[in-house]
């Protein structure tokens, strides 16, 4: 027989062994679970035996069906060489069938046993030890384990042990050799050791999908086991016990405790885009960094682009919500978004959250809430961490990229108290041509403890990160093959932030009243490191020392140590220290017979804040282009009233007043120091009608603000262009209402649908990377929001959430047009999740579609829409242990994260620069592999 060389021959006759192998699988199930219908039966035997007389007289076209070992190095070659290898994939997926058929124990010994077998079989590969008859191993291994998995013959434990590790020792042999010598070891065989497994996962659960989908097919009832949970359980009794109607003779209103987005909120909720997603929600959803926990809220978009480290792009409502500005993110109550930030107002960085500790997420989208002021004009987010965990946490993931993560937390009792704690340290690399080296260490401490009728808690965070960035990159650098998708322009950009919090909270709950007060205290600093024009500021005009050598022709490749000297690159350090009170009181009274409750509040806020704006090579400071110190100070009482007329009819009205002391102490301008005052009051107003037939209809309005920077709005002298400015006004109001209804109506299903309305007078935005503040003309935004959660049975559940939104200018300025650059316009984000199904398997698939958008006033300009598809599949193998797969970007679709259009030079262009689209690329499709220790 001649020898063919490694790579993969997938002709006819393979693929007609390979579905007639698949066919046999499925025919011997099927023909197990239709044992009420004898002819049926006695057919789907004779083709049975048909295709598997076919599956091994086609076998011998899998001899040798490697991948080829040309260009293999590092963690994804690894990773991506068995997906490639038809004898390696059917016999992983064949174990995995196998042991799922054995079920006990050995559902998860085999799949170890292989992999750890095979990797004492790699490393006699290249060791280049001679093991003769390898090749004909691999194809007896699969016809061995079609064989068993067609008979479904059993052995003893230790028997199915030696069958696996026998031939794994010949499939790893076999890759072994295959691994070249420039290849990383240890990176390659982690990868495809991740792989197998994977692989053998895919096995377990094909054999009890096909096993699920023909009981269906057949008329079968699937029983899905209860996951004992003690969290979960416990939710679920308080809201079964709260929520049913009953009569005290006090006057208090019921408290309903909602913590899920599967909870009702019909009775509660006093509007149709408020709710909550809680950790069940989370537990099973793929999640690539933790700001998309965000992603939640539906119509929410949280993108990227500048690789890891940096805080996320938000968009929501019709809204390029940049960083953060108009969306009032919070933890435990306390803002998250900063004031004055370098790089823009209301900074949101969420990269110190820790997902597997979120008990819920509260949001409220509109400005209709009294407790809510500023940056909440689009809505708010509210995460609240859990006080304990039943149970200690052990979480190692690994995946594509060089991603690590590991957590460690848990929960003692302590004093009459329970004491939480928390470390997270996490590494990535990305797929970029310049490596981010991402690396953060993430923790937490909180000690609480809860009484009949009060309690109180002590929180403390701490983060630090590092990271090298990748930033947006002009189109037409890749069109002319300067630097690929992936690659930098400049590739000195980074940054470095620290994150140091205490929080301490008290909150008492009687029949007539309850009050809650807490204060915080935090300390951050940033140094953000960003070139997004190039060349177009520092060049070889202004700086010919510098940039000698720069090309001078365009699409020229360029020595990238240029950018020691020369470019654009410029520094935003930020050193700040952030505290704040927040205090409220409610009575629960009576009208009459009309039950009703009055909250009074009050919320004060101090930032300190030293930061600036500077003019860097390679990181190196060279010159200041503003440098400031800044002190802004806020005070808010707020009242609220929530009245039940009737059955049918609530109402819930409320007042804010907001003042602010803006002072810019210091500044490397003289001009721009001073000191401002501003305040606005904001009344709210929300009715509800209902419930009819299990649903509620919402009429809700009110007024808000969006605070300006406080440089902006005491500069007098641009610190770039040295020209007189106009003063920024430093608080702008904004007009919100909506209508929508929320309904129960349908067993299982939850649907809300809102239509929306918000007005600003003008969006001031003071743009970080100039220092300067842009005013611009007064907007409109209006939309459809959509949002649908369905479990028709307790281990599944659909969700479905579709918002649209029109963006405009409502001023009309001749030759420029009024759409508002980079507001979004659809969204859709949808996904099933399976849980506790056969012996323990939960996941499932998500897709968010991103659509297209202007990005420019003309509405000429447009980006492309994003379409991402990611999935995790888990498994958990007893109480104490499961191991769970994510894959992201399913389709490996080339889409944009961001896109922006503006002016920008690279080496040889016009001095005035060239219009172009600049674009944050998605990461192509990549995997993470984890488990999950509880004890």
């Amino acid at each position: 027989m001649p020898k063919f060389p490694m790579c993969c021959k997938l002709d006819t006759r393979f693929a007609t062994g390979l579905f007639g192998f698949l066919g046999a699988l499925v025919g011997k199930v099927v023909s197990k679970l239709s044992g009420d219908y004898p002819m049926p039966c006695r057919n789907n035997i004779i083709h049975r035996r048909a295709l598997f007389l076919l599956a091994l007289w086609l076998a011998p076209t899998l001899v040798q069906a490697h991948t080829g070992s040309s260009g293999m190095n590092g963690w994804a070659d690894g990773f991506n060489h068995p997906l490639h290898g038809w004898d390696h994939l059917l016999a992983m997926l064949a174990v995995g069938i196998w042991a799922a058929q054995l079920r006990g124990r050995t559902i998860w010994q085999l799949p170890l046993a292989f992999v750890g077998v095979m990797s004492l079989g790699g490393l006699a590969g290249v060791m280049g030890l001679s093991v003769p008859g390898a090749e004909t191993m691999i194809l007896f291994s699969v016809l061995v384990f079609g064989v068993l998995i067609v008979r479904k013959i059993r052995f003893r434990a230790t028997v199915s042990l030696f069958i696996v590790g026998f031939f794994a020792f010949f499939h790893g042999y076999a890759h072994g050799q295959e691994m070249p010598a420039s290849a990383g070891l240890v990176s390659f065989a982690l990868g495809f050791m991740l792989a197998t497994l994977l692989l053998h996962g895919a096995g377990i659960l094909t054999a009890r999908l096909v096993i699920f989908m023909a009981a269906c097919f057949l008329g079968s009832s699937v029983h899905a086991r209860e996951k004992d949970n003690a969290a979960v359980e416990a939710n679920e009794a308080v809201i079964e016990a709260e929520s049913k109607t009953r009569k005290k003779e006090s006057v208090e209103l019921d408290e309903i405790v909602v913590t899920e987005r599967a909870d009702s909120q019909i009775g509660i909720a006093d509007s149709a885009s408020q709710g909550n997603v809680g950790q069940a929600q989370l537990q099973y959803r793929p999640i690539t960094r933790p700001a998309e926990v965000l992603e939640t809220v539906p119509g929410l978009i949280a993108t990227q682009h500048s690789g890891e480290g940096k805080a996320n792009q938000y968009f929501l409502r019709g809204f390029n919500l940049d960083h953060g500005t108009d969306f009032l993110t919070q933890i435990e109550g306390v803002p998250v978004n900063q004031l004055s930030h370098s790089h823009g107002q209301g900074w949101t960085d969420t990269n110190f959250l820790i997902p597997e500790l979120i008990e819920t997420l509260e949001y409220k989208k509109g400005n209709y809430y009294a407790e809510n002021g500023d940056f909440a004009s689009t809505g708010s987010a509210n995460i609240h961490y859990v006080r304990d965990l039943p149970r200690q946490l052990l979480k190692f993931t690994g995946g594509s990229f060089d991603y690590y993560r590991g957590l460690a937390a848990g929960s003692q009792k302590l004093g009459g108290g329970h004491l939480l704690y928390a470390g997270e340290t996490v590494h990535n690399n990305g797929p970029w041509g310049v490596g981010n080296d991402y690396l953060k260490f993430n923790g937490l401490l909180r000690y609480s403890r809860e009484a009949t009728d009060r309690g109180w808690s002590l929180t403390g965070m701490a983060t630090k990160a590092d990271w090298r960035s990748t930033d947006q990159i002009a189109r037409r650098a890749v069109d002319q093959g300067m630097i690929g998708r992936f690659g930098a322009i400049d590739p000195t950009d980074g940054g470095h932030s620290q994150r140091y919090s205490v929080t301490g909270e008290w909150h008492r709950r009687d029949d007539r009243s309850e009050t809650r007060l807490m204060a915080y205290g935090i300390y951050s600093t940033l140094n953000l490191f960003s070139n997004f024009t190039f060349f177009l500021d520092n060049n070889e005009v202004n700086n010919p020392q510098g940039c000698r050598g720069l090309p001078s022709s365009p699409g020229e490749k360029m020595d990238p140590a240029i950018f020691n000297t020369c470019g654009d690159q410029f520094g935003q350090p930020d050193d700040r220290w952030t505290t704040g009170f927040k205090g409220s009181h409610t009575w629960f009274h009576k009208w009459g017979a009309i039950d009703s409750e009055t909250t009074l509040g009050l919320q004060l806020r101090n930032d300190n804040i030293q930061n600036g704006l500077t003019k860097t090579h390679a990181q190196n400071q060279y010159a200041v282009t503003r440098q400031d110190t800044l002190w802004v100070t806020s005070l808010s009482p707020y009242a609220e009233n929530k009245t039940q007329w009737n059955r049918w009819l609530r109402t819930s009205t409320g007042v804010r007043f907001d003042g602010f002391r803006f002072d810019v102490s210091q500044s490397n301008i003289s001009q721009n120091t001073g000191e401002r005052y501003d305040g606005l009051v904001s009344p709210k107003l929300g009715v509800v009608l209902g419930p009819w037939m299990e649903t509620e209809f919402y009429l809700n309005g009110g007024l808000g603000y969006h605070s300006n920077d406080a440089r902006g709005i005491n500069t007098r002298i641009d610190p770039a262009s040295g020209t007189a400015v106009d003063r920024a006004s430093p608080l702008v109001r904004t007009y919100g209402a909506e209508i929508g209804l929320r309904s129960t109506w349908l067993k299982g299903l939850q649907s809300t649908l809102a239509l929306w309305w918000l007005d600003l007078d003008s969006e001031l935005v003071f743009v970080g990377d100039a220092g300067t503040t842009e005013a611009s003309r007064p907007s409109r935004r209006y939309g459809l929001e959509f949002a649908n959660y369905y479990s028709p049975a307790d281990w599944i559940t659909f969700d479905a959430d579709v918002s649209v939104s029109r963006a405009r200018f409502r001023d009309r300025e001749p030759g420029i047009g009024n759409h508002i650059p980079n507001s979004i316009e659809t969204v859709i984000a949808a996904g099933t999740t399976l849980h506790n199904i056969h012996g323990g398997f939960f996941g499932g698939p998500r897709l968010r579609y991103f659509g297209p958008r202007s990005l420019d006033e003309s509405g000429g300009r447009r980006s492309e829409a994003t379409l991402l598809v990611s999935a995790l599949l888990g498994y958990e193998v007893t109480q104490n242990l499961s191991f769970q797969a994510e894959v992201f970007n399913l389709l490996n679709r080339k889409d944009d994260g961001i896109t922006y259009f503006y002016p920008s030079r690279l080496p040889g262009e016009s001095l005035a620069g060239v219009d172009d689209f600049h674009f944050h690329p998605v990461e192509p499709i990549s995997f993470r592999l984890g488990f999950t220790a509880k004890f």
